[in-house]
């Protein structure tokens, strides 16, 4: 039974994907569960959020959103049983590669896969749809009528994420990056407020979205990445991201920013306008469940 791993060069810019040879899985014991998989995921390899946790490793197993049938069950698993549907993602430390026919995992890291979802749907969209379900109910505490500006909705996480918040009953509000982008966003039902084409650069997000909002600006914020800096001073890659100053201005009272820019740098006036509105500024970390089960390890 081969499993996919990857493997990085000494000087940390040359990955080389290889499959492994690997031995028949031991007993499944405890809270652990045998997996045939049925889909994997192939997300991106954070390979300097692996360094910063000190996970390097000579080969580091490849596929972590996972989809399959439950094979067997340790003597104390309590959610799962043989046969059952599955999908989940694999925690960073995982030994088994997604992709791979047969894994161990344990149960907690697993939920029921509902009946008419595909397998590759299911592995497709399970990171994502934690993303989006995190930022705007654990993060932003989203509740009916409130107003939500969902930047780069025609993402996966944007597709997500608007339809969670049309589910909660929210207003929400959307850029696009080209004219194709508008179209499908436009297409979708329940319809969205307002779709702010972003990608000739003539409409400002900020007056869009104080227009939809009567002025009062977006009670929340799920941002795609922010400029820290002037355009003179941003990557190409950044140009059409909205400015940080641009989600401050465009925030109501008592607003909530979730942003996955992990490097944000917020200066004095910056802090205080926040202050002013009652505002709070939230990080949207893929990996915030690992992470915080490594720290607490540290620890005890």
């Amino acid at each position: 039974m081969k499993g996919l791993y990857f493997q990085q060069s000494s000087t940390n810019e040359e990955i080389t994907f290889v499959f492994q040879e690997r031995e028949s899985l031991p007993v499944i014991e405890d809270n652990f569960v045998k997996l045939q998989v049925k889909a994997c995921a192939l997300s991106q390899i954070n390979t300097k959020l692996l360094v910063e946790m000190k996970m390097e490793k000579d080969f580091f197993p490849v596929g972590r959103e996972v989809a399959g049938i439950v094979l067997e069950v340790g003597n104390k698993v309590s959610f799962f049983q043989p046969d059952d549907e599955v999908v989940g993602i694999l925690p960073l430390d995982s030994e088994d590669p997604g992709l791979c026919e047969v894994i161990k995992v344990h149960e907690h890291y697993l939920v029921h896969k509902p009946a008419k979802v595909p397998w590759t749907e299911a592995a497709g969209t399970i990171r994502d749809g934690v993303r989006a379900y995190t930022a705007l109910h654990y993060l932003s505490h989203l509740s009916p009528g409130k107003s939500v500006l969902i930047m780069d909705g025609v993402s996966a996480f944007g597709t997500i994420a608007i339809q969670l918040a049309h589910h909660r009953g929210a207003k929400v509000i959307s850029t696009a990056h080209s004219l194709e982008d508008k179209q499908s966003l436009e297409k979708l039902r329940p319809s969205i407020a307002r779709v702010i084409d972003v990608s000739n650069g003539k409409v400002h997000v900020v007056e869009g979205c104080l227009e939809e909002t009567g002025g009062l600006g977006v009670d929340i914020v799920l941002d795609a990445g922010v400029r820290l800096y002037s355009k003179d001073d941003e990557p190409a890659v950044k140009l059409q991201l909205p400015h940080k100053h641009d989600i401050i201005a465009l925030l109501g009272v008592g607003g909530r920013w979730v942003t996955t820019e992990e490097n944000l740098q917020l200066d004095p006036p910056d802090s205080h306008c926040l202050f002013l509105k009652g505002a709070t500024v939230a990080f949207l970390n893929d990996e915030v469940w690992n992470l915080a089960n490594a720290q607490q390890g540290k620890y005890l």
